[in-house]
């Protein structure tokens, strides 16, 4: 049984915030949406630990399409970052803030960027193209991710300082054209860069929330030096280019790992 604890520890928090949720705010779409993530970020894990190939993919289709399709378009939640602000000065606790507070602000204190890996539904659709390795080394201009934060931000807050009508309709099409707009350019950028993740590393704005936290997460890829030979296998998969030989916190990119076990699966001694 031990080593199932991984999924049965990411089930207990999620279980433990939607019964809370759920009774705090008497609404019973809580203890659903949450307990519904749980389950499918445990049976993740838990296919990954029965050496299931496409483990990780299961956990993205799961959780990417409901938020997408479910929450999004047919619910007409905005979940992109636009929402998070345009809740947050509405001043209501809605799917969005909540959604953040528990999945990019407080969540990666336990399991950094565990969001980017298996729950995001942009980064579901980049990791269908070919370049899930990089081919390039990582360029140093993740600056761009906060211009994207501030626009954002400024586009939210100008609808307010202007007094916009149609507010609830204007988040909706925010969400369409904002992930149109998303896909478009993670695509691009991937076959510019040769890297499927290449959005996720330079321009995505909800990084700007994920990497501070993720610097003090409890879960973290971990090297045993004893078995380690040094043989660069992990360095070569890993698509955010983290050095996980490296335990302390101050590792390259480590606020960047998103969890998603490649390094694990193809360390030939079993060091990760």
């Amino acid at each position: 049984m031990k080593k199932y604890l991984l999924p049965i520890i990411m089930l207990a928090i999620f279980e433990t915030v939607a019964v809370t949720l759920w009774l705090t705010m008497d609404n019973l779409f809580y203890l659903f949406n949450f307990s519904y993530i749980g389950i499918s970020i445990a049976l993740g894990i838990f296919l990954f630990i029965k050496k299931y190939k496409n483990a990780r993919r299961v956990t993205q289709l799961l959780v990417g399409l409901y938020m997408l399709v479910y929450l999004g378009i047919i619910s007409g939640e905005n979940m992109q970052i636009e929402g998070f602000w345009y809740y947050l000065f509405m001043g209501v606790f809605e799917a969005a803030t909540i959604h953040y507070a528990v999945a990019k602000i407080f969540g990666p204190l336990i399991f950094g960027r565990g969001w980017c890996g298996y729950a995001c539904w942009t980064a579901m659709a980049l990791d269908f193209l070919p370049y899930r390795i990089p081919e390039t080394p990582g360029k140093k201009i993740g600056w761009i991710r906060y211009i994207t934060f501030a626009i954002s931000f400024i586009f939210v807050s100008a609808l307010f300082l202007f007094h916009i009508g149609n507010l609830e309709k204007i988040m909706f099409w925010a969400f369409i054209i904002g992930n149109v707009i998303y896909y478009a350019v993670g695509i691009i950028v991937a076959f510019v860069f040769k890297d499927n993740r290449a959005f996720c590393k330079y321009i995505c704005p909800v990084t700007v929330f994920l990497k501070p936290m993720s610097y003090f997460s409890l879960l973290r890829i971990k090297c045993d030096k004893s078995k380690c030979i040094s043989c660069g296998k992990c360095k070569t998969v890993c698509p955010m280019e983290v050095d996980v030989t490296d335990n302390s916190r101050k590792r390259k990119n480590g606020t960047e790992c998103i969890l998603c076990f490649e390094c694990v699966k193809n360390c030939p001694k079993d060091a990760l």
